[in-house]
């Protein structure tokens, strides 16, 4: 990844954006290296069958509270013998090269400290996206399947960054019930970039952050891995 000083976020100008996305700031970013694709399901299989969610040292604390609160054996929707997946088109057969999706914020952390990596910040994330096409797997394309690729910032899945969900430097909500929106979710959630196969188009671009809580394992969560340089 490119390291420096380098601006994100937008101004608005011409084009929609929402508030979360102003104003356009400037960011250092140290050498680091981030991933080119997504973690497949096959990479986070061998994560499970090495029985990672019995091993407390590769989980935060709330994370690993989770972990044993709700019973979290594999990704949501996988069936127990890791070969089958519930989807949209029904229990289909795992596709260990798709990516891995319906993780929460905890596992993705877990799997890259695992793989001896980490997930990348936001920043990270939207610098290495400028460079990629806007191109990936759309809601408006009719298929609802995160498919694999190289690149895969745009569609596919949300991924997870190691940012908290917080305003930038100068944010301003806007005046009304549209200054809700976004600014009074500002607590205690992890953003999530890149959209995913059941986004619409036309919400996709670089700036565009959503947040989830870091137990939230719906709408094609997934991750890509970074590391310090």
């Amino acid at each position: 990844g490119k390291s420096g000083v380098h601006a994100i976020g937008t101004n608005g100008g011409k084009t929609f954006c929402f508030d979360n996305e102003t104003p356009r700031h400037d960011v250092l970013l140290q050498p680091h290296a981030i991933a080119d694709r997504l973690i497949t399901n096959g990479e986070y299989r061998d994560f499970v069958q090495n029985g990672a969610y019995t091993e407390s040292q590769l989980w935060l604390s709330d994370g690993w509270a989770a972990v044993n609160q709700h019973g979290w054996q594999r990704p949501l929707y996988w069936n127990e013998a890791l070969d089958t997946e519930f989807t949209l088109g029904g229990t289909r057969e795992l596709d260990i090269n798709a990516p891995v999706t319906h993780i929460s914020y905890y596992e993705a952390d877990a799997f890259a400290r695992w793989a001896g990596a980490r997930l990348p910040s936001e920043a990270e994330w939207e610098v290495a996206s400028l460079e990629a096409d806007c191109r990936g797997n759309f809601m408006d394309d009719a298929y609802w399947q995160p498919r694999s690729g190289k690149g895969q910032f745009f569609g596919d899945c949300w991924e997870w960054t190691a940012s908290p969900y917080a305003a930038y430097p100068g944010f301003k909500p806007l005046s009304g019930s549209l200054g809700e929106y976004n600014g009074k979710f500002m607590c205690n959630q992890m953003t999530v970039r890149g959209g995913s196969c059941v986004t619409a188009r036309d919400h996709i671009r670089a700036t565009y952050r959503s947040f989830f809580y870091p137990d939230s394992r719906w709408q094609y969560l997934g991750l890509r891995l970074a590391r310090d340089s």
